[in-house]
């Protein structure tokens, strides 16, 4: 069996540093992302990530890519991921409900 490439170890590396990252602010914030307080904002949590991650690819859009703009990256591919992470639940709440009305 070949040895990974360089490549294939980087994207591990940044997968970890990813999912720590998310898993850490998650801990951290109590998962609002994806079960939002509804406190002052009364977005769904779809609503909700997609409006992080507008703010995210604005300032990426208007401090380019750079040293300072490197945590934002990180921060859009998380929030990409919770927003999946969102649909994967509301298929799971559309199964489950479906099978208490049966």
């Amino acid at each position: 069996m070949s040895e990974k490439s360089l490549t294939e170890k980087l994207i591990g590396e940044v997968v970890k540093e990813v999912y720590n990252l998310l898993v850490e602010k998650n801990r951290a914030y109590g998962d609002t992302a994806n079960n939002p307080p509804n406190i002052f904002s009364k977005l769904s949590a779809k609503e909700g990530i997609l409006a992080r991650l507008d703010d995210k690819l604005s300032r990426v859009q208007n401090k380019g890519l750079t040293d300072q703009t490197e945590d934002t990256v990180l921060d859009i591919m998380g929030y990409l991921i919770l927003y999946k992470v969102q649909l994967k639940k509301e298929k799971i709440e559309k199964k489950t409900i479906k099978k208490k009305d049966k």
